[in-house]
């Protein structure tokens, strides 16, 4: 499997479940009178619009680096819901207009990553991919969910995963007669 064939489609179909995840979050905190998109798991943890905006950063950044290109500014946002959505609808548009092609080599693509405390990591591209794009990104998008769960929204597996019912064997759906 090539990188681009693993990170596109998994960035494309998790963003959209965020999105998704998003307007459950805005309808109960609507129902609720509550402010969700500041809320966070523990005092030393981003809040739920840091979750979202690293999430797309991570994904984006991650397409941005394996296909050559500059890295990915961290771009702050306005904790509202339509700020939230339209980072992830800019983060997959900019997905989709990286082709495969652009991927070509980037399994061994040397990859540099200069973290804010000053150390720097040295991956080849699928490293980075790896074992540090992916579960950077999954983290975000698991804070995010865990944030909205705690807060009470009605969240379950079905609106992590949605993507994954496209493969619900017919007659196999639990209380469907």
């Amino acid at each position: 499997m090539n990188l681009h064939a693993l990170a596109i489609p998994t960035f494309n179909q998790m963003l959209r479940a965020l999105s998704g995840q998003l307007d459950k979050g805005a309808a109960f905190a609507g129902e609720n009178g509550s402010s969700l998109f500041e809320a966070r798991l523990a005092p030393d943890m981003y809040p739920l619009a840091d979750q979202v905006r690293y999430a797309c950063y991570q994904a984006a950044d991650a397409v941005a680096r394996l296909s050559g290109q500059p890295s990915r500014e961290r771009v702050e946002i306005t904790p509202t819901l339509d700020a939230l959505k339209a980072r992830i609808d800019e983060t997959l548009a900019f997905l989709a207009t990286t082709p495969e092609a652009a991927f070509v080599g980037a399994d061994e693509r040397a990859i540099e990553l200069a973290l804010p405390n000053g150390m720097v990591l040295d991956m080849t591209g699928e490293q980075f991919l790896r074992d540090w794009a992916l579960p950077q990104f999954y983290f975000h998008l698991m804070t995010a969910y865990a944030v909205m769960r705690q807060a009470g929204v009605p969240l379950g597996k079905p609106d992590y995963v949605p993507h994954a019912l496209a493969y619900l064997r017919p007659g196999t759906l639990p209380g469907a007669a």
